[in-house]
């Protein structure tokens, strides 16, 4: 699929132009990292979902180190769009957690993070999705894939961004044909009761601040630290995560 062909679905499907280019830029940078099962191929998905294009995310509270927004039926992509920009144009003095309920399916997190970290901001977001993973022994699914993204700004100019699914394999992946449903259980093989030990906390604690439905939790800060290039020197040229 063309990026023109998935702006002129999208338009059809009717979202607005403003979140059609909101839409077709992250499906874009997913494919050039790689994550092609984030990438224009979710327009055939989205067009599978019951969705109200015109629905838009409503901030409910707002102190300075907190805020929580309410999705109200809009598409998660359009939610985290919406905190990212509002967080951006007013940044903490320090810190600031941002509590998103009713606010799926939010895409690649490191795409979110990462635009803060261009901006000089360290940057954590983590978002629950529909129980995929079962226990390690078995059983129905318990948990989300339940993805955590971590990103810190360098001087360098180049972030290092930090973006794992607790799956063996992302349900893009298994949109995108290239695994089968039964392939969704926690990363690790032997030592997978860790990646579900995380994947158990992760749902618990966006639960415990967003509500039952599916949320996102986003934590963003100023850095008192340049980490970043002293660690790539260190690393000498291995590739660190986030880099393309």
């Amino acid at each position: 699929m063309t990026s023109d062909e998935a702006r002129r679905r999208l338009a059809d499907m009717g979202f607005a132009a403003t979140d059609v280019s909101a839409l077709v830029a992250h499906f874009e940078d997913a494919a050039r990292r790689g994550k092609a099962g984030h990438g224009l191929s979710r327009v055939d998905w989205l067009e599978t979902l019951e969705l109200d294009p015109a629905a838009r995310p409503v901030l409910l509270e707002s102190e300075e180190g907190f805020e929580r927004w309410d999705g109200r039926g809009a598409l998660g992509y359009l939610v985290l769009e919406e905190i990212i920009r509002a967080t951006l144009a007013d940044p903490p003095e320090r810190a600031r957690v941002v509590v998103a309920r009713r606010c799926f399916p939010t895409g690649v997190l490191g795409y979110w993070v990462r635009r803060l970290a261009d901006a000089g901001f360290v940057g954590a977001l983590t978002a629950t999705s529909p129980l995929r993973l079962p226990h390690p022994d078995g059983g129905p699914p318990l948990t989300g894939t339940n993805p955590i993204a971590i990103a810190i700004p360098s001087s360098d100019g180049a972030p290092v961004v930090a973006d794992v699914s607790m799956g063996a394999v992302t349900h893009g992946d298994v949109l995108a044909g290239r695994a089968s449903s039964d392939e969704l259980v926690p990363f690790g093989g032997e030592q997978a009761h860790k990646a579900f030990a995380l994947a158990v906390g992760l749902e618990l604690f966006v639960s415990a601040l967003a509500g039952p439905e599916r949320g996102a939790v986003l934590v963003v800060a100023k850095p008192d630290h340049d980490p970043v290039p002293a660690f790539r020197k260190l690393a000498a040229a291995l590739r660190l995560p986030g880099d393309c």
